[in-house]
Formats: C-alpha cells, sequence, structure tokens
C-alpha cells in the first residue's frame, strides 16, 4: 500500500458486504439520508445483479480515527441485540445496498414505495420460467408481491395465490430472500423437486439450470470497493461524500457537526431549535440559519486562537489565521461551540437592534444576509463598547460601504477573515488604517440608473437610507418608523413608486 495515499480500491462480494451489514460491521453514518428507494428501483437492481451486470463501486470509510467520529446507524432493516461499534461506514451506496439487504436477507416484506409513492410492502422474486427464456426481459422475471403474497383484483378477489411454500414451487416464483441462505435453498430445492414427481428428472434438471443461471450470479456477486482508510481527514471525508452523493442534497456544516456532536450525547439540533426562537423574534434574523452562526463561531474562536498565540510571543509567520471556510467550521469541537454559542447569538442579537436604527426592520430588506456574520462576529468582540455612538459610527460606515460596494454577492469567507481582526483593530486602536471592505468600496452614480430590482443590495439599501432619513410614504405622506412599517406592511414601491 502506497503510505501517501487515503484510500484502497478492490472488489468485495455482495455476499460478504450484506453479512457484514447484517452482524451490525458495516453500518452508516448518522447524517445520511433514509433509504428512499421505489418499487421499481428495487427490481430492476436485483435484474442487473441476476444479469452479473455492473451497479456501480461502493465507498467505504474505516472506523477509529478520533477526528472523524460519526455517530453510527444501522442499515434499513437491521436489528441487532445490542448497540455495536461498526468497522466501517457506507459513504455511498447506501440505496443500493440497503435495497439488496432488505430484499435478499431480510426476512420480512421490504417496506418500500409504488410509482405513486405510496408506502407498500412487498416481497421480491424470480419468476424461473421468464429468467431461463433467453428472449424474455430480465426486469420482467423479477416480481414483487405484496405482504400476503396474493395478487387480488380490482373488487378484492385473490386472482393468483403464492402463499406457500408449495404455491411457489407450482407457480415456479424464487423467493429471493434464499439465496444467500444454504438451508433455505435446500428446502426450496426439495419443495421444488417433489412438487411434480412424475417430472422428477427433468424438474432436477431444470434445478441445475435454476443454479447456475439465477442462484450462483447472486453468490457469486462482485462489488467494486473503495476504502477510505481511517487516517482520512475530516473535511476530506465530507467533500468526498458530497462528490459521489447520489442524492444530489448537499449536506450543511450542521448536518456533519450534528452527527460528529451525536458522539458526545450532544443534540445540536435540539440546541439550534432554541437558538433560532431566540433569533425569531427579530424580523431582520428571521433568514439567520445554523450555517450563518456556525460560521460567526468558528470566526470568534480562531481570532481568540491568533489573540493566544500573539500573547505568547509566537512568531507572526506562525500565527493561526483567523478563518470561517467549511473545512475549519467541520473542526469545531463540542468545547468549541458550548464556549461561542452565546456570545455569537447575542452578538446576532445586537446586529439586530443595530439595524433596527438603519430602518433594516425585516430579512427581506437585509441588502447582505451574508454580512449579518461578520457584522455579529464584531458587535461581539466588541462587547459594550459597541453601545458608545462614536463607535458605532465607524462600524456602520464599514456596514454601509460594504452594501454599496456591493462587496458580498460571491464567495465571503476571506473578506469575513478580514473583516473582524480589521474592524476591531480600527476602532480599537485608531491607528487611521481603513478597514479592506471600506477602502474597496466604489459606487458610481451611474449606478444609480441601473438598480431596477429589489434583489440588488445597493437598491435595498438605498430603500432603507431613504426611510432612515425621513423619507415619507407616497400613498400616506408619513415618515415610516417600525410601527408604521409593520402596521402598513410597507415595501419598497412606498418609497419607489411603481410607476
Amino acid at each position: 500500500m502506497d503510505a501517501h495515499t487515503t484510500f484502497d480500491s478492490g472488489k468485495e462480494s455482495l455476499s460478504s458486504l450484506l453479512s457484514l451489514i447484517e452482524e451490525g460491521k458495516t453500518q452508516l453514518p448518522d447524517f445520511q439520508r433514509g433509504w428512499v428507494w421505489d418499487d421499481d428501483h428495487v427490481k430492476s437492481l436485483l435484474a442487473s445483479v441476476s444479469l452479473s451486470f455492473p451497479i456501480g463501486a461502493v465507498m467505504m470509510l474505516e472506523t477509529g480515527n478520533v477526528d472523524v467520529r460519526f455517530k453510527p446507524r444501522t442499515v434499513e432493516g437491521v436489528s441487532l441485540p445490542a448497540a455495536k461499534s461498526p468497522d466501517q461506514l457506507i459513504l455511498d451506496g447506501q440505496q443500493r445496498l440497503t435495497s439488496m439487504y432488505l430484499a435478499l436477507k431480510s426476512k420480512v416484506p421490504v417496506l418500500t414505495r409504488d410509482a405513486r409513492k405510496k408506502p407498500i410492502k412487498r416481497w421480491y422474486y424470480v419468476d424461473i420460467a421468464k429468467a431461463l427464456d433467453p428472449m424474455a426481459d430480465r426486469e420482467d422475471a423479477i416480481v414483487s408481491l405484496p405482504e400476503d403474497r396474493q395478487i387480488r383484483n380490482f373488487r378484492g378477489e385473490i386472482v393468483q395465490d403464492y402463499s406457500t411454500r408449495e404455491l411457489e414451487c407450482q407457480h415456479e416464483l424464487l423467493p429471493l430472500n434464499v439465496v444467500f441462505d444454504l438451508g433455505e435453498i435446500t428446502n426450496w430445492q426439495m419443495a421444488y423437486l417433489q412438487s411434480d414427481p412424475a417430472n422428477f428428472s427433468d424438474r432436477l434438471k431444470r434445478w441445475t439450470d435454476i443454479v447456475s443461471r439465477i442462484i450462483q450470479p447472486f453468490q457469486q456477486y462482485q462489488v467494486p470497493l473503495i476504502t477510505l482508510r481511517k487516517e482520512t481527514p475530516k473535511e476530506a471525508v465530507c467533500q468526498v461524500f458530497e462528490k459521489v452523493n447520489t442524492g444530489g442534497v448537499t449536506l450543511t456544516v450542521f448536518e456533519l457537526l450534528t452527527a460528529t456532536f451525536a458522539t458526545d450525547d450532544y443534540s445540536l439540533r435540539d440546541d439550534w431549535a432554541e437558538r433560532k426562537k431566540r433569533l425569531n423574534k427579530y424580523p431582520v434574523l428571521r433568514g439567520v440559519d445554523s450555517d450563518d452562526v456556525l460560521q460567526a463561531i468558528t470566526l470568534l474562536m480562531s481570532r481568540e486562537r491568533r489573540q493566544q498565540a500573539i500573547a505568547k510571543g509566537i512568531a507572526s509567520e506562525r500565527l493561526p489565521g483567523i478563518t470561517c471556510k467549511r473545512k475549519d467550521i467541520l473542526r469545531l469541537t463540542l468545547e468549541d461551540y458550548t464556549t461561542w454559542i452565546e456570545p455569537t447569538i447575542s452578538g446576532f442579537e445586537k446586529a439586530a437592534r443595530l439595524l433596527h436604527t438603519q430602518h433594516i426592520f425585516a430579512d427581506r430588506d437585509l441588502p447582505y444576509r451574508s454580512q449579518l456574520t461578520p457584522l455579529s462576529a464584531i458587535l461581539s468582540t466588541l462587547g459594550g463598547k459597541a453601545e458608545h455612538d462614536g463607535v458605532r459610527s465607524r462600524v456602520l460606515q464599514w456596514y454601509w460601504c460594504g452594501v454599496f460596494g456591493e462587496l458580498y454577492g460571491g464567495a465571503t469567507e476571506t473578506r469575513f477573515a478580514r473583516d473582524l481582526p480589521d474592524v476591531v483593530e480600527w476602532i480599537e486602536t485608531d491607528t487611521g488604517q481603513f478597514p479592506g471592505t471600506i477602502t474597496d468600496a466604489n459606487f458610481s452614480p451611474q449606478r444609480l440608473l441601473t438598480l431596477r430590482t429589489r434583489n440588488s443590495a445597493a437598491y435595498k439599501g438605498i430603500h432603507s437610507i431613504l426611510m432612515r432619513d425621513g423619507g415619507e410614504d407616497f400613498r400616506t405622506g408619513e415618515t415610516i418608523g417600525d410601527q408604521t412599517y409593520f402596521d402598513d406592511r410597507i415595501d419598497i414601491h412606498h418609497i419607489f413608486p411603481q410607476k
């Protein structure tokens, strides 16, 4: 093995993969979404395996890295007598492996969905006659039966009954959940051979075909397997998961940290629900999500670590950086979170009160929601100083330069990381060194002629400043305060008439 690679690749038998799932040695990271495949997807997958067609690679993560701890959960349908620590976690292949485990290993009907998304319970079979017919479509040979194994017409009358082993054999429907169970295959074989005693030799020859053309393809099936070694860093694991996740939904850092903190029996989701209630008391903060708060926490935490390093006399080139990039948020520990969550939420509340003075009352009127993150971190760091008029004026100068310079529309993490130390140092040391967001800001008067939609940050900014500075409602002639704003449901067209 190459010491520099973080993964191994090869093949693993389907039988072994499903056995490891059944034993709990292979589980899922808790951040994985649930199993969602419908009946048609399951049948199509089983048809592919029965023909030894490729179904794609599976990706696993070795457990054991203390820095990459995700709360595990068993695969759908697996029941263990006691909690078990897995040897590996499924990063990619959950839907395929779960489908095959339920259909091929589980001894209970599979709870899936029909084409209309209605929940149904199904057993999976191979129609032997169709499977052995070279002219038949294999997907037509994979059959799913209701929980009672009886087919009914629209009046509820039974038209086909496969509810006993004798009836299965008579109709040549082989249950797929016996293919990895030697004892059950033997029992089914005996029942099948005895179901037509007069043609025992023909039946025996047919059974040989069933084994070689239907059962053995399942038993001998090899799945391409990529295994990420336990040494793989957490941000790489999460990035890999996103790249291969066929669900098409990017995992948020909140979901990943929720899974991490769960290993310490801490419910990040419950804590966030309470914090969100506090934020929602301010209409301007109702669009703030968990990732915004985690980003602000990371800013505050990384600035504190840098300040501690400076105090210790560490050389400037070795100082830790101030950051809030995704990979750095993922490194947050539970201790980091519990230390910084309250100062961060307090910072957002201070930001709401400051924006209120600027007549930015609701989240729809925020020029940039993203700018709330550095604003809250700055106000949290300044503490009581932020109440002083001179300090508040400087914070607002920085804020409006960001709005009218339209500087927060793209990738913003780097700007956030500069904003926090730049603004705080500018205020606390009074060196005259303006923050980068102020020096970068540029607003041409010609821009006023192109501001035509409320989606523009500068458009929303002008709307708020006109209200702040005494602009009157064109309809009523009244100036607009927060009471008027909400009572009269003030919108942009009250300031900029539609005609």
